[in-house]
């Protein structure tokens, strides 16, 4: 079988430089288009030297930079986009890269006659559950400018495969953990702050009663669904939830770790985190139908892997434990339109 020549824009972050470790184990020939904002060239230096990757530093809000990059790839893997906490003191910023930018990566892999588009969304597009496990269908009340954009790439996807001007999938991973996790400043996420202050001995700190829950997937299993996915002739035109299917609070996130390190670790609890999702659980019933199964990995035996990660790779150094920022969302300055700089009511 030729060779597939593929793209993944953001493939040096988190996600992405996962699913280029999937994609090239397989044999596909990878362009990975990064602005660098979030990711890192060190997720990918495992491939240094690999004649299979190509690493551009590029924006996606760039076309005339970008688009030269789609011709003659199969495979398109959209993944780059800025975060939910910078979405709440940087709106605007949030959604020119992941509305606009979309638009723009969709225009070129449709100019470029690209064979399957995969556009990677996020759980966040559901906001709060009030009905649970959350089915695909279920409906949208993005809580932030975060969800929201997501969604509108969403929208655009689904535009350009009714329009047959694209063959597309959606994909909806959600709460994704495991090695090369962020942990610093506003891309900070829970479970590697929770490990890296467990490993220093210093409290874990919870926004708000602890009681919000997540759906947590471990990063390798969402890469492969991911490449699954887009290899499946009968996914086009769907979308998927990408889960395990077993919700877990904060609380019962923090005990778990601190079992791990089979010591008492004490809890401190900040005010609640503005336009925090409560409650989210998704239903991965038509993964599993489409593709046979769905992830497996429970959250004992995946956190127990990313505290050995962690252990081997991340040390606690004064200078990593400065990075974890407490209310990492304010670490940058507010659009000057919002009211009261920012500060929305947080959720108890």
């Amino acid at each position: 079988m030729a060779q597939r020549r593929t793209l993944v824009t953001g493939g040096a972050g988190f996600i992405g430089s996962h699913l280029v470790d999937a994609l090239l184990s397989r044999g596909h020939s990878v362009i990975v288009l990064d602005d660098f904002s979030t990711g890192r060239r060190a997720h990918l230096a495992q491939h240094d030297g690999n004649p299979n990757l190509v690493v551009v530093e590029a924006d996606i809000r760039d076309e005339s930079v970008t688009s030269p990059w789609f011709r003659g790839v199969q495979d398109v893997f959209h993944l780059a986009c800025r975060n939910v906490r910078l979405s709440l003191r940087q709106p605007t910023l949030v959604h020119e890269v992941n509305a606009t930018g979309t638009f723009n990566v969709l225009k070129a892999a449709a100019a470029a006659h690209v064979e399957r588009f995969l556009y990677c969304s996020s759980s966040e597009v559901n906001g709060t559950a009030d009905l649970v496990p959350m089915p695909e269908e279920y409906h949208y009340k993005p809580e932030t400018i975060y969800g929201a954009s997501k969604l509108v790439g969403e929208y655009y996807t689904q535009v350009f495969q009714r329009a047959g001007w694209l063959a597309t999938v959606i994909a909806r991973p959600h709460n994704n953990y495991g090695p090369r996790e962020h942990y610093e400043g506003i891309t900070g996420e829970v479970i590697p702050r929770f490990i890296l202050w467990g490993l220093a001995d210093q409290p874990l700190m919870i926004y708000g009663d602890g009681r919000q829950t997540r759906d947590f997937t471990y990063v390798t299993e969402t890469a492969q669904y991911l490449v699954r996915l887009a290899e499946c002739p009968q996914a086009v035109g769907q979308t998927f939830n990408i889960c395990r299917g077993q919700e877990v609070s904060i609380l019962e996130l923090a005990q778990q770790i601190s079992n791990l390190l089979e010591r008492e670790t004490p809890l401190i609890h900040l005010p609640g985190r503005p336009s925090d999702v409560r409650r989210l659980i998704g239903d991965p019933t038509k993964l599993r139908q489409t593709l046979g199964d769905a992830p497996r990995v429970d959250i004992s035996q995946g956190l127990r892997r990313t505290l050995e990660w962690f252990r081997r790779h991340i040390p606690p150094t004064p200078e990593v434990l400065a990075s974890l920022l407490p209310e990492n969302w304010q670490a940058t300055v507010p659009e000057p339109w919002l009211p009261d700089g920012g500060h929305c009511s947080p959720r108890i």
